[in-house]
């Protein structure tokens, strides 16, 4: 089928349609039925029927331009309303992340200020043993100069009575 019937398909309008728009008191003749192309406005039912004046009113309030935009922006609001609440919510979560990585960073820092510490007490005592190293090297040295001093000075007195008792 071709774009045109099924449009026409799909703008029928049975029977049933017809009898209860005529009950309802909006529609009197069959020509009221109009094309989807074409524009309608619904006529004024005839006759004081306060039920049918009532509905009338309301559909022609419907068709002001101005109670489409009233419809319009009042739609418009609640959707605001619906996208700030899930900003707000987003908002939330994510100040509670941006609080737990705070928590989290200062838990670094603290842990980073004692491993400098514990560093700087390290290094101290390093520093302390290479001295202590560097003492007992030369404590090590003077002794080892002692030694030879001693050695030389006995070879000398041995020497010295040896070449006395020849």
């Amino acid at each position: 089928m071709a774009a045109e019937d099924l449009e026409w398909e799909r703008s029928k309008i049975s029977n049933q349609d017809v009898n209860l728009l005529k009950r309802l008191g909006l529609m009197k003749k069959e020509d009221a039925i109009r094309f989807p192309s074409e524009e309608s406005y619904p006529n004024p039912p005839p006759g004081p029927h306060f039920f049918n004046a009532d509905v009338f009113s309301c559909v022609l309030l419907l068709c002001q331009p101005m109670i489409k935009d009233l419809i319009r922006i009042g739609s418009q609001f609640i959707g605001y309303r619906e996208y700030a609440s899930r900003t707000e919510e987003k908002l939330a979560e994510a100040n509670k992340r941006a609080d737990a990585l705070a928590h989290k960073l200062e838990q670094s820092e603290a842990a980073r200020k004692k491993a400098e510490l514990v560093a700087s007490e390290a290094k101290a005592e390093a520093d302390e043993a290479k001295a202590k190293a560097a003492s007992v090297e030369e404590l090590q040295k003077r002794l080892k100069d002692a030694e030879s001093a001693l050695d030389e000075q006995l070879h000398k007195l041995l020497m010295s009575r040896g070449s006395s008792s020849v």
